[in-house]
């Protein structure tokens, strides 16, 4: 097979993963070759970095061969799919050729199991060692771990790795044994915690080598099967607690030609997808928990954003005054950020808060005026009622794709 059929393959068979992301890595020389590409060109993707650069990654499988036969994977064994295969001098070549013709600025690889976990991980070192070591490449470089690899293997894919991924997939062992049932999520957290230890051992040891600067993230599936986005975000919760992951990716479940019986034969709204992103946000940035996102079982709003649905559920917390209330209440309020709650912060300290304050900081007032007080406005009771503010708020559908708030 030529070498374009398999990355026709391969490139095309990766892009179920959506934990491909470049946050948090260390800037590198690219020795001259200082810009980045932005192509839509097979098997690249883009990513984009705290600082809002985008970067593009040259994302394939090593192979799309799998032992495995996980219900909701297009690549599982039973799947009647063409098959391809790189050996991991084909990868290093594919990389560097897109690299030198600047349309990728690093490699984002994962891979089915072939022979065994520690063959298939020794296969994804391979092509990250020959890049590092023998081609001197200063790119970016994200490896899918093997859950049930030698911990010794999953160590040296870190030494090479800006990012390591470990997919948990299914938030349950329950949900693990029924739809892939050579899985199970001990191991699954065994090489999560593997990583954590060498990132801390790293942050410990400052002559220690590099390991992982970009951290570690993984990928859940969203309506595969019953669990809710209550289950979802609490065991989101806890994988951010035990094992400080930089990011937990949410994709919504993709019906695969031949699907099985046991998975759904329609996926669920995207909008679901977008809301368990936003709820994501809040736990890692606003000091929100799963619990006060969703204090009992079920799924989150889809005609509001967690962040007015919280506010709407605790009307007895607002209005807040702008000029009393604490930061992280302040930040709170739906329509004002986390930038804009320092800057009021910062303004409170020279003068009182004024309403034209917010609409010179570009506060979204159509959400915020109900839930905040400043020295010249307060709210009229009768338009805070939570089911008027939730009829006026509702977002109705839109055709083009959605993006996250700020």
């Amino acid at each position: 097979m030529q070498l374009i059929e398999k990355l026709s393959i391969l490139a095309d068979a990766a892009k179920y993963d959506a934990s491909c992301a470049s946050s948090g890595a260390p800037k590198r020389s690219s020795r001259g070759q200082d810009g980045i590409g932005s192509t839509n060109g097979m098997g690249i993707c883009h990513s984009y970095t705290p600082d809002g650069r985008c970067v593009s990654l040259l994302k394939v499988l090593l192979t799309n061969f799998c032992l495995y036969d996980c219900q909701y994977c297009v690549n599982r064994r039973s799947s009647d799919v063409p098959r391809a295969r790189f050996s991991p001098e084909e990868v290093v070549t594919l990389t560097l050729d897109f690299y030198r013709r600047n349309c990728v600025s690093g490699l984002f690889l994962s891979s089915g199991i072939i022979r065994s976990a520690d063959y298939t991980m020794e296969q994804l070192n391979r092509v990250a060692r020959l890049l590092r070591e023998q081609h001197q490449f200063r790119g970016y470089i994200h490896l899918k771990t093997i859950p049930d690899a030698d911990p010794l293997l999953i160590e040296e894919a870190g030494r090479y790795a800006d990012r390591l991924s470990v997919n948990i997939e299914l938030p349950t062992e329950a949900s693990l044994q029924t739809l892939a049932p050579e899985k199970n999520v001990k191991s699954i957290k065994q090489a999560m915690n593997t990583i954590y230890t060498g990132q801390r051992t790293v942050e410990n040891e400052p002559r220690a080598p590099r390991f992982t600067p970009a951290g570690q993230s993984t990928q859940m599936i969203v309506g595969a099967d019953a669990t809710d986005d209550s289950v979802i975000l609490h065991s989101a919760q806890s994988l951010y607690g035990d094992f400080k992951l930089k990011r937990v990716y949410y994709s919504a479940f993709s019906p695969i030609p031949d699907s099985p019986s046991s998975v759904p034969l329609a996926a669920p709204p995207l909008m679901r997808e977008h809301r368990l992103y936003q709820a994501d946000f809040l736990l890692r940035s606003y000091g929100y928990t799963a619990g006060e996102l969703l204090g009992g079982p079920g799924n989150l709003a889809l005609d509001i954003d967690p962040k007015l649905a919280w506010a709407l559920d605790n009307r007895d917390v607002f209005p807040l005054d702008l000029n009393r209330a604490e930061p992280a209440l302040i930040a709170r309020i739906p329509g004002i950020g986390i930038r804009t709650t320092q800057r009021l912060i910062e303004l409170r300290r020279e003068r009182r808060i004024r309403f034209e304050d917010l609409t010179r900081l570009r506060c979204v007032l159509a959400k915020a005026k109900p839930f905040f007080i400043t020295s010249d406005y307060h709210p009229r009771q009768a338009e805070s009622t939570s089911l008027l503010l939730r009829e006026q708020m509702r977002e109705r559908p839109q055709p083009q794709q959605l993006g996250l708030w700020a």
